[in-house]
């Protein structure tokens, strides 16, 4: 039994070192915050971009707080995660930050004092940015005015409020990397790939995730369920959900900068990361995004777990009645629509999704495209949760879904309950 003893022991200390290995790889020597010249003004302009391009200010800012002061509560099946004070101030912010300190944040997902972060901050994903961005994003956080706002604790469950299970997470989940250019592929691809796969964290949303929160490739951009949110983020390579491969770049560069585009449309999450994010960048960057997203290699759909659902009669003399009182005025008789204002439904991929909870979101809470220079008076849809029962929310979209074409499978009313039962605070 002491032999037994001894070796249980030497195991678990040769665990314990393993793990802590793994979560030094890429580490360098960190150099401590000095007294550092006041930044230039081209390196702050481009830090201001650069966040832009990480839509950092969506997560760091609170809801009725000062810029990037922190304390957004962020739900995640753990437990709250609250992102932390991101501006100069000595003793709430980063004003104790080194450039260095700043870079071991991104790349390795560290805090100043060696703390493991949670990658609710997508440090996955942040690790890509280059160390030229990174102190340009460093210049421009030392500009914005301090605030003296505490960092709000965290409220995790244990043991995920443990640095202990966050260091095997990472040891399993998190490689630091770094983005190296595709020497086959043109100069504007790469940039692409970098915004897309790096400071735009796309798969932060657009991949499915097991349950510990991690994904199997932190670049795979196959589409998910964003937890918490109920919404899902489709496929960017599944020619059936969100591909655009088959577009023209200059609509995808038109989706991304305006919310809306001939053949889609933004609703969701992403409509805020058009509005706070993409309609801000440059056009060459929005064309090397699209470029990029055209040459995804084609995927398959997002496999829907439960079994299809056939529309009886009932439902489907139902589901008519409802959108005949309370749809067709805005889509049309056919699905058709209303070009620039509200998308046909005949032959819209995004009914068709084998993933309703998108179309139950937009029916029980309505749905509006950003508001961007491009788009300024966004045509949207009214919430219905308080007119429809979950009965006729889900006649309603069977309908849509099996009408003029579409022939997508029926969606039931416990589906819509439990939907609406998740989404109500």
């Amino acid at each position: 039994m002491k032999r037994l003893a001894i070796g249980a022991l030497l195991l678990a200390i040769a665990l314990a070192g393993l793990v802590i290995f793994l979560n030094l790889r890429g580490e360098s020597p960190i150099r401590e915050a000095q007294a550092l010249a006041p930044p230039a003004a081209d390196s702050i302009a481009r830090g201001a971009y650069l966040m832009r391009a990480g839509n950092c200010a969506a997560c760091h800012t609170d809801r009725g707080g000062a810029p990037l002061a922190g304390g957004r509560a962020i739900d995640t099946p753990f437990g709250t995660v609250y992102a932390s004070n991101l501006t100069p101030h000595a003793a709430a912010g980063l004003g104790g930050w080194s450039p260095d300190h700043f870079w071991r944040a991104l790349h390795n997902g560290r805090s100043k004092d060696g703390r493991l972060l949670y990658p609710a901050f997508p440090y996955t994903h942040y690790t890509m940015v280059t160390r030229a961005d990174s102190d340009a994003m460093f210049d421009y956080l030392r500009s914005v005015p301090a605030v003296d706002r505490a960092n709000t604790p965290h409220k995790l469950r244990w043991p995920y409020s443990t640095q202990a299970a966050l260091g095997v997470w990472r040891a399993l989940y998190f490689t630091p990397g770094e983005h190296v250019d595709d020497g086959s592929k043109p100069a504007e691809w790469n940039r692409g790939a970098y915004l897309v796969r790096g400071l735009g964290h796309c798969g932060a949303c657009h991949s499915s995730r097991n349950a510990l929160g991690a994904t199997s490739d932190m670049m795979d951009l196959s589409g998910g369920v964003i937890p918490m949110q109920n919404w899902y983020a489709p496929s960017l390579s599944a020619p059936s959900e969100a591909s655009v491969a088959g577009w023209d770049t200059a609509q995808v560069v038109r989706l991304l900068q305006t919310g809306i585009a001939p053949r889609g449309t933004v609703l969701g999450p992403m409509a805020d990361v058009v509005k706070q994010s993409t309609q801000h960048l440059a056009p060459a960057d929005l064309q090397a995004m699209a470029v990029f997203l055209k040459s995804l290699p084609e995927g398959t759909a997002h496999e829907q777990k439960s079994s299809a659902l056939e529309m009886g009669p009932r439902m489907a003399e139902r589901g008519a009645k409802v959108y005949e009182q309370h749809c067709v005025q805005c889509h049309g008789a056919r699905g058709e629509g209303v070009p620039g204002a509200y998308p046909a439904l005949a032959g819209n991929r995004a009914l068709r999704l084998p993933v309703t909870s998108n179309l139950v979101q937009v029916v029980l809470g309505g749905g509006f495209p950003p508001a961007t220079a491009g788009n300024p008076r966004p045509f949207g849809m009214p919430p219905y949760a308080t007119v429809l029962s979950d009965a006729d929310v889900a006649a309603v979209i069977s309908h849509v879904r099996h009408a003029w074409g579409n022939n997508a499978p029926a969606v039931s009313e416990l589906d819509v309950a439990q939907q609406r039962s998740s989404s109500t605070p």
